[in-house]
């Protein structure tokens, strides 16, 4: 995830120097190859740098996805080209746990990696057969100082963030703290854009022009308010279902697998819709309705809870999010220009990840903080019934017990694996019970981060907004100057 987030930007640029097919063939084979050595790994750290070179891998073909797309589809036809990436990532979502579960418990831990070689290789035979290669008229240059200053401010934004918690925000070692590294990297990507600035003329890593495309900007923020809504919710939720529910990872999949599926079948509709009468208010209208999915499932949230008592608002979530994807994109990158299709979906792919980093982080100290209140106050009731003696050990097993981080799994019970079995067994009812307290106000902020980006969606342009007629037809010229563009080129 830290080499992935931080190398996004420039695998942008590089599919907008080399070509988008070229760089997504080339990410795809470090990936499946990276996938090999994760699965041979012989221990910890050749598993750590195997991880590493995936996202090496990950970060140079994910953001060539739109840019291809741009650089194919004429504008009024990319609402249902954008569907389908947004339709297969949305099942990963519920597919993606509940096949790693079955692979490590009926094959082996191993085979979560193995099961990436066939597909890798399918892929990539696939996308040199049927994708054309686009390319620039003329050879760019990669500016290489943009390249590590960027790349040492996102590293050191996400390691921050992802690691804040472990390290307890403080000393990692020695004089480097956590605040330390985040104010080095927001200090790097600081230079990074004053360097950015002077150079704007001079085929800069980060073209300072798509940002003054309103509809991209906005878009920005709205995926990224998206990325920390999923994480933010689906952390908490995957905890409470096996650790409250006491499901296993199979069957919390399960659970999660109908909202997938509705939203990969309303993808396609949606992306159509998108194309025949804008984005802007079906975004509108799937960010709200899955805000409202999402509330429906943390309304109905308790520690006895049955499995499919939040089917109702997982399936309106999963509408939501069928009608938010592609619209999303579609608004995004329909005013892009081909030759800076790959950078501008490197920066909207970093958005979209640091959303999740951000979420990582605000979300798991919320939660945290939220748990140490909840299961004192509930070990505290619930002690009033145990003998004078066992009481007060009891209360204080609990005081402290979130402060080590919560593990996924049953059988969480503070101090009470240390007294008889019924106050053991009391203890699992007081995390159980702790834990839903705590999680109810925590999703309400992801919830509430969605709504907010429904409403920034008011800003949106729709039709082609500022550019205007002539600007479609500068488009149409310029497309026409790249190889692969007799595929669609838009008259003038």
């Amino acid at each position: 995830m830290l080499v992935y987030a931080a190398l996004l930007i420039t695998g942008g640029r590089l599919g907008d120097i080399y070509g988008p097919r070229n760089l997504f063939v080339a990410g795809l084979a470090v990936f499946t190859a990276a996938s090999a050595f994760c699965g041979l790994a012989q221990d910890l750290s050749q598993l750590i740098g195997a991880r590493a070179l995936q996202g090496v891998g990950g970060a140079l073909m994910a953001p060539q996805i739109l840019a291809v797309i741009t650089g194919l589809f004429p504008p009024g036809r990319r609402g249902v080209a954008f569907a389908i990436p947004g339709a297969v990532g949305g099942l990963a979502v519920a597919v993606g746990p509940t096949l790693g579960g079955f692979l490590v418990t009926n094959f082996g831990w191993s085979w979560i990696f193995y099961a990436n070689l066939p597909v890798g290789v399918a892929a990539i035979a696939l996308a040199l057969l049927v994708v054309p290669d686009l390319r620039p008229d003329r050879r760019r240059r990669l500016d290489v100082v943009g390249v590590l200053l960027v790349t040492a401010g996102l590293f050191g934004i996400t390691f921050g963030l992802i690691e804040g918690e472990r390290y307890d925000w403080g000393t990692v070692f020695s004089f480097v703290t956590i605040p330390g590294i985040i104010i080095a990297g927001v200090v790097f990507m600081l230079i990074f854009l004053l360097n950015q600035y002077l150079r704007q003329d001079k085929e800069p890593l980060l073209p300072f022009s798509i940002f003054r495309n309103r509809n991209y900007s906005l878009m920005a923020l709205v995926v990224a308010a998206v990325n920390f809504a999923i994480l933010g919710l689906f952390l908490p939720l995957t905890i409470y279902f096996q650790s409250a529910l006491g499901l296993s990872a199979l069957e919390a999949g399960f659970i999660l697998l109908p909202q997938a599926l509705i939203s990969m079948l309303i993808a396609g509709p949606a992306g159509g819709l998108a194309d025949r009468f804008g984005g802007k208010y079906i975004l509108m209208g799937g960010l709200a309705l899955f805000a409202a999915g999402m509330g429906y499932v943390d309304w109905i949230a308790e520690a006895d809870s049955g499995r499919w008592s939040f089917l109702p608002g997982l399936i309106v979530a999963g509408v939501g999010m069928g009608l938010t994807w592609a619209p999303l994109y579609n608004v995004a990158m329909r005013d892009v220009l081909p030759q800076v299709a790959g950078v501008a979906s490197g920066v909207f792919n970093t958005i979209q990840e640091m959303g999740a980093v951000f979420a990582s982080a605000v979300v798991g100290a919320l939660l945290q903080n939220r748990l140490a209140v909840a299961l004192r106050d509930e070990a505290a009731q619930r002690a009033e019934g145990l003998p004078e003696q066992f009481r007060e050990p009891f209360v204080d097993g609990f005081s402290n017990a979130s402060e080590g981080g919560i593990e996924v799994g049953t059988g969480q019970t503070g101090a009470g694996a240390q007294l008889p079995r019924r106050i053991q067994q009391l203890g699992e009812e007081v995390f159980e019970n702790g834990f839903v307290d705590a999680m109810h106000p925590t999703l309400v902020l992801p919830i509430v981060i969605v709504l907010l980006a429904a409403i920034n969606c008011f800003a949106v342009r729709q039709g082609q907004g500022a550019t205007g007629a002539h600007e479609a037809s500068r488009r149409g010229r310029i497309r026409q100057r790249w190889s692969g563009a007799g595929l669609w080129m838009t008259r003038d």
